[in-house]
């Protein structure tokens, strides 16, 4: 009971004398201090928003201007040129301003004009040095002249301890490539999948739009480049996430997994606790600004856009397209436990909960046997259904009422957390554990995660964890951002007990968590289900296969003057010729973000290059000298491919506005549309490694990530995620459809680790050789001496 009053600002009694108050003094104080910490917080908003509109200059720096110029006019020089006299002229007359007054307001007004000027003009300088890409194509370990004075001339303008959106006003725009250039390129990649006859039509389609159409479209699209921030991302976000109306869920989001060899507790509130309370010191720091850029080389900074929408965020379903709400400032999450809803506050007394305090609220969670309300267990299968029956239910049945009030305390959570009901993580022992882990968070139960949420955090109840991302508002490279901070802030930073409970003292007086309430009629109900059953029939077709490969790593592969990169790409499209004897159009996501708002671009990793180097390794009588000069070619036509990605010269996203430009301008175009139309049979990705430097694997080696991965892109095909961990590990997480008899996981997998150990055996016998070669040329000295 003692809980409850607390919850009570004030109560009042009607009395003959009139009416009594009575207010609670703890309650008011909690009032008062969430009133301070909030102001707290819009003051550093503020300071850190004036330090990132004057960067790569400073606040002390106008004063320094300031003092410059009134030290110049005492002196009786006027550096100005006679702009000071008139700004004074132009000043009102007023008996209250005299003229000396007069004087220094016009010398203020100069400075502060001369300062705003020279920090446009720093920025223009470091925008024009931002533009120069020429390093990235230049040989590894191997820097020219001008690359080093550019990196000097960077790391100059670039100023001191920059915040997270100090770069944004300095990036470049993502350049539109020229038709000419594009078309050359596509044709290029299309080359060795076609026969003569195929590649020949194919050859006059695009000169034919080449010529006829292009020209226009690309025109607008220029003009479009000059207008938006990025010509590419909001079509992207439109057109590729918000408007398909199939489920997201295996679709479209992605996951992330935990640590992979260690469980810090097997306390499942308690490791819940300690990461969400890390996720909210991760917010706060975003919500200043106060994340450090993430830059190549440790110069070159990348787009920071994507990460504002990270927390707060909801894919709202829409019956023609969806839209992503973002709001600020959110306090509360929302739980999700064997199919109820719980309301759990994150702030105390103007302050984020402790872990100790989130512990004992989840376990709350945890020890509550209530059931679930009449469709409730099921509810969140609207999110994971075909978008249009989810946005009508959404009209028709959750626009009034305790379920309008419920649903908005979902979609307006800082994010979602499902305390789940089973025990997943990597096991050795275990056939198959990495497999169903990595199910498990692609669609879970279909019910149990809001895929609409800008991400789900899952905690199973063993202690591992996991993360459900929605795909429309970033890429994965920003979700891994948060995720390794989180990680590393739980394990190195916060900590348990010996007993394996959060740190810290336990708070007897926290206000009890809310379970949501809802109403939910059965035709409601049975669009719940229908929900349900496609979305389950997408899940129950998913095949997944983990594959941890530890033969050996990056390491060896950089022994061999090689990018890993490039390495396993061609490892896969090996293995994809064993698996189906063909070879076919290959997807490799690469980022853009050293430009303004950028996201991805496509890297299409089958070239003739590589498919020379396949059909070399694949025929016996081909020499290994000879695979090995076919690889090294490949692997640099890979990387070239690449590179020329990163730097705004891919092909797909031009091809793609030129479309979107044609559907505006009613152009009919066969090339657009056969080109749009082309399934990608392999699609792969990496996901980036240590962007934060917070764990040295080499001091804490099982201390390492598991990466993450999607689902299945087209029907007959893989989805192919990897990440390189440290010197001596590349986890494959390798996704296709059991109905394709075409397809197998488990067998792409094998073919995937045999097709990196024959790569491997090619630089072991030119070892091999070349030893052979100077022992030979050393006998050979000896007998000359």
């Amino acid at each position: 009971m003692a809980e409850a009053h607390q919850a009570v600002g004030f109560q009042f009694t009607v009395t003959p004398d009139g009416i009594d108050l009575h207010l609670s003094r703890e309650v008011l104080k909690h009032i008062y201090l969430s009133g301070v910490t909030s102001w707290i917080k819009r003051a550093i908003r503020f300071k850190n928003g004036i330090l990132t509109g004057v960067y790569p200059a400073s606040p002390s720096s106008w004063l320094i201007a300031v003092i410059a110029i009134m030290s110049t006019m005492y002196a009786r020089i006027d550096p100005s040129l006679g702009m000071i006299d008139t700004i004074k002229r132009t000043l009102p007359v007023s008996d209250y301003m005299t003229v000396q007054t007069q004087t220094v307001l016009s010398a203020i007004l100069f400075a502060t004009g001369l300062w705003l000027s020279l920090i446009l003009m720093l920025r223009y300088i470091l925008k024009a040095l931002l533009s120069y890409h020429a390093w990235i194509f230049e040989s590894h370990g191997k820097m020219s002249f001008c690359t080093k004075l550019w990196l000097s001339l960077v790391k100059m303008f670039s100023g001191r301890r920059p915040l997270l959106y100090s770069f944004q006003a300095s990036l470049p725009r993502l350049p539109v490539p020229s038709v000419d250039d594009t078309i050359t390129r596509y044709l290029e990649s299309v080359r060795p999948l076609l026969d003569d006859e195929q590649y020949n039509q194919m050859e006059v389609v695009a000169n034919d739009f080449k010529r006829d159409e292009a020209p226009k479209l690309q025109k607008y699209l220029i003009l479009k480049s000059w207008w938006a921030t990025n010509y590419v991302s909001d079509w992207w976000e439109e057109y590729i996430y918000l408007r398909g109306r199939s489920p997201i869920m295996v679709n479209s989001n992605f996951y992330a997994m935990d640590l992979l060899y260690v469980i810090p507790t097997h306390r499942q509130a308690a490791r819940a606790g300690n990461v969400v309370h890390a996720m909210l010191q991760y917010r706060r720091k975003l919500e200043r600004g106060e994340h450090a850029p993430l830059r190549a080389l440790g110069v070159v900074p990348m787009c920071s856009y994507q990460m504002e929408r990270m927390f707060n965020t909801t894919r709202i379903p829409g019956i023609e397209t969806d839209f992503v709400q973002h709001l600020s400032d959110r306090k509360h999450l929302v739980v999700y436990h064997k199919g109820r809803f719980f309301k759990v506050w994150l702030y105390y007394g103007g302050r984020h909960l402790w872990p100790s305090e989130l512990e004992t609220q989840f376990q709350r969670i945890l020890d509550d046997t209530t059931e679930p309300q009449p469709g409730e267990l099921k509810l969140a299968a609207l999110t994971a259904g075909n978008r249009v029956p989810w946005a009508r239910s959404r009209l028709k049945y959750f626009s009034q009422g305790v379920n309008k009030a419920s649903l908005e305390a979902i979609e307006t959570s800082a994010f979602f957390l499902t305390l789940d009901d089973e025990a997943h993580g990597y096991d050795p022992d275990k056939l198959r554990s990495l497999d169903l882990y990595a199910k498990s968070l692609l669609h879970g139960k279909c019910y149990d995660r809001w895929f609409d949420k800008s991400f789900t955090l899952i905690a199973y109840k063993n202690g591992k964890l996991g993360v459900n991302a929605e795909h429309s508002w970033a890429d994965a490279p920003i979700v891994g951002h948060m995720w390794e901070y989180v990680l590393a802030t739980d394990c190195f930073h916060l900590g348990y007990t010996e007993e394996g409970h959060c740190k810290g003292d336990i708070n007897k007086g926290l206000p009890p968590t809310a379970k949501l309430q809802w109403d939910i009629p059965l035709e409601c109900q049975e669009v719940i289900e229908d929900s349900y059953m496609v979305a389950k029939e997408i899940a129950d077709d998913v095949d997944f296969h983990g594959c941890l490969f530890d033969e050996f790593g990056k390491g060896l592969i950089k022994k061999s003057r090689t990018s890993p990169d490039a390495f396993i790409q061609l490892a896969l499209q090996l293995a994809q010729f064993r698996d189906k004897g063909e070879f076919c159009l290959t997807y490799e996501a690469s980022m853009t973000r050293m430009f303004r708002e950028g996201r991805t671009e496509t890297v299409r990793s089958c070239t003739i290059e590589s498919t020379a180097f396949v059909r070399a390794m694949q025929d016996k009588n081909t020499k290994s000298a000879q695979r090995l000069d076919l690889f090294r070619k490949a692997a640099d036509k890979h990387q070239n491919m690449y590179r020329l990605a990163m730097t705004g010269s891919g092909i797909d996203r031009h091809l793609f506005c030129l479309y979107i430009m044609s559907k505006y301008l009613n152009i009919d175009s066969p090339f657009l549309k056969q080109v749009l139309s082309e399934p990608w049979r392999l699609s792969t990705s990496q996901t980036p490694q240590q962007q934060l430097n917070m764990v040295d694997i080499n001091k804490f080696p099982r201390y390492v990530g598991a990466g993450g991965g999607f689902g299945p892109v087209a029907d007959d095909g893989y989805g192919v995620s990897y990440i390189i961990v440290g010197e001596n590990l590349i986890t494959f997480h390798i996704s296709s459809k059991f109905s394709s008899p075409e397809t197998d996981s488990y067998r792409f997998g094998q073919n995937i680790r045999q097709a990196m150990l024959d790569i491997r055996a090619l630089f072991d016998q030119n070892d091999k050789k070349e030893i052979l070669d100077n022992s030979r040329k050393l006998c050979h000295g000896f007998r000359s001496f």
